[in-house]
């Protein structure tokens, strides 16, 4: 598939590494875990929007924008990292947030709120849960208008079809790397949240003819909620490319490693953020990573994997929201160690 006919900005430079985790697989007993270290991506500090956001910046520019609006939950990786490009591009980045768990945004918050102060977020407007957050952008970008603004509308996740097409250049990346370095998946374990990731990494194994199964592990929904949206976000993908099939059976997920509810913590999510650190030295988030390697954690014990399989999960970064979890991640007793 050529994606050089699509717009670009290059954010990062050369593809992300892929590395053995020797220790984290040894302290589950196997199977042979590997990462995609899409957290080193460019756009401080980097993660699986970067990717997105290289098609997305590039059809702003090219209508003429001069601010994005984009949505998020409190602790957004993708309003973050949205902000980065647009300060990278010299636009104004407006968001709206919505508070999905009752009294979670805090103004002065540390994370990534720290970031969108540091970086200079032009204005944020926090809507309460169920909001529809399409209007609420739709109606900021009409405000912004009034001012004599350009604005550009990115979806929540950055996750439509020409979003998406930042997972078919991954998968085409990753096809390149397994070449050159001779190996072969036999899984690939992503996180599924708003579908763009998981939905773009399906199109580009069905349209690259990638025989490798991808699991997702749900980060809010479980695979009865999950699998039609990332389904319906592979197909639009696989329209934009030019129209394919998408077999509906490429699409599985995992759910309940999510729960009691998005964002909140739960106690495989703290198991799994402290071993990968622990052993690798590999930083996870609270809301998605950590959720996701919980889930490939609990697979690996269920025996989902056979015992010599070499399993590769892409982590799609957000480590700077762990300093606003440091309570729930370093109990008391931890910390005076």
């Amino acid at each position: 598939m050529d994606l050089s006919r699509f717009a670009r900005r290059q954010y990062s430079h050369g593809p992300s590494p892929i590395e053995a985790m020797p220790r984290f697989s040894a302290a589950l007993g196997g199977p042979d875990f590997w990462i995609k270290r899409d957290d080193m991506l460019g756009l401080a500090p980097g993660g699986n929007k970067t990717r997105k956001l290289e098609f997305l910046a590039a059809d702003a520019l090219a209508k003429g924008a001069d601010c994005l609006i984009t949505c998020g939950a409190p602790q957004s990786n993708h309003c973050r990292i949205t902000l980065a490009a647009a300060v990278k591009e010299g636009l104004e980045c407006h968001v709206v947030i919505e508070e999905r768990v009752p009294n979670s945004y805090h103004p002065e918050a540390s994370g990534n709120h720290f970031l969108f102060r540091l970086m200079g977020m032009h204005s944020m407007t926090v809507v309460p849960a169920g909001t529809d957050m399409a209007e609420a952008m739709e109606s900021l970008s009409a405000r912004l208008k009034t001012q004599g603004k350009r604005p550009y509308i990115i979806p929540g996740g950055g996750s439509n079809a020409l979003g998406g097409l930042g997972y078919v250049a991954c998968a085409q990346e990753l096809q390149q790397q397994c070449f050159e370095m001779t190996m072969r998946f036999d899984h690939v374990i992503v996180g599924s949240g708003s579908s763009g990731t998981h939905g773009g990494l399906v199109a580009g194994f069905v349209g690259n003819h990638i025989d490798i199964p991808i699991t997702g592990i749900g980060v809010s929904r479980d695979p009865e909620q999950q699998e039609p949206l990332v389904y319906k976000e592979a197909c639009a993908v696989a329209d934009l490319l030019g129209g394919f099939e998408i077999p509906r059976e490429k699409v599985k997920s995992i759910g309940a490693y999510w729960q009691p509810k998005y964002s909140l913590p739960n106690p495989m999510m703290i198991e799994a953020v402290q071993l990968m650190a622990r052993t690798e030295a590999i930083l996870l988030d609270p809301v998605y990573t950590g959720k996701v390697v919980a889930g490939m954690i609990g697979l690996a014990r269920s025996h989902y994997f056979r015992p010599h399989d070499k399993v590769l999960f892409i982590h799609t970064g957000g480590a700077p929201t762990l300093s606003a979890y440091e309570s729930v991640l370093l109990p008391v007793q931890e910390k005076d160690q």
